[in-house]
């Protein structure tokens, strides 16, 4: 019988306010399910970044992200189930409260969320009552990298535990000595749009959360992979169908591309 202690974020009121707001995620028909506990990534920008599904597995299901240079993002969770779940979250291979590397084990440290209610989850956690928020950035300047770790760079993975029904004790949080922030990456690293991207360690935002009582069963009811690419690297997996052919560009004949100089003429013909 596996017992954990987990966290669970109280109901402050920059997550109660957006709980009830529909997402807008782009879908591939007939390949993203129905997920009783749903996902998606909000930038602070952006709102709610496309994805596109490339398995259309309830129970494990996979999708492809796009990323934005330096934004800051959160994870919006709804818990669309009847009972309570225990939520592993890892982003590029770390669990995202105890910076730990993630199997996505009913053993790590998870959130708890209620039923029908939903929670944002907008960095990672380095004490009871703040997180140093996530931001897309190259590989390199990441948090997982830091540790040296690149074994699953640009995941953002998420597997649900129900909960073994159980009498529910509530204790005070102490602070979590994680030695996070002593490996802190800078915030606002500039982007060569080159390198594969990671997520980074930002800045430190407010975040009360308490501690609870919560025995998860043995098997996830739901795993979830969001792998998050640049624009230009999806383009080029031709993920997104959309992009631009640069054989095609249709070039203004009224403003031109060779800085106002006469071009090389064209090979005559004999």
């Amino acid at each position: 019988m596996y017992r954990s202690l987990s966290f669970m974020l109280m109901a402050a009121l920059g997550i109660t306010a957006c709980a009830n707001t529909p997402s807008t995620q782009n879908t591939v028909s007939g390949l993203r399910p129905y997920l009783p506990i749903e996902i998606s990534v909000q930038g602070d920008n952006s709102g709610s970044l496309p994805a596109f599904p490339v398995s259309g597995d309830s129970g494990n299901y996979r999708a492809y992200l796009q990323a934005v240079p330096n934004e800051r993002y959160k994870l919006r969770i709804s818990n669309n189930s009847d009972q309570r779940v225990g939520i592993v979250i890892a982003v590029d291979g770390r669990n995202i409260i105890s910076g730990q590397k993630s199997y996505l084990y009913n053993t790590e440290r998870m959130y708890i969320l209620e039923p029908h209610a939903s929670s944002e989850y907008e960095g990672w956690r380095t004490g009871a009552n703040q997180v140093n928020r996530f931001y897309f950035t190259e590989a390199s300047n990441s948090y997982a990298a830091a540790w040296g770790d690149n074994s699953a760079m640009g995941v953002i993975a998420m597997a649900v535990y129900p909960e073994r029904p159980r009498p529910e004790v509530m204790n005070q949080l102490p602070e979590v000595a994680s030695g996070a922030a002593d490996r802190a990456m800078a915030p606002s690293a500039p982007y060569k749009g080159k390198a594969a991207p990671g997520t980074g360690f930002g800045e430190t935002n407010y975040s009360p959360s308490q501690l609870v009582s919560f025995e998860p069963l043995p098997d996830a009811l739901e795993k979830v992979f969001l792998k998050y690419e640049w624009r230009e690297t999806l383009c080029q997996k031709k993920i997104i169908s959309a992009c631009q052919n640069p054989s095609q560009t249709h070039e203004n004949r009224f403003w031109p591309d060779n800085n106002g100089y006469a071009p090389p003429p064209p090979p005559r013909r004999y």
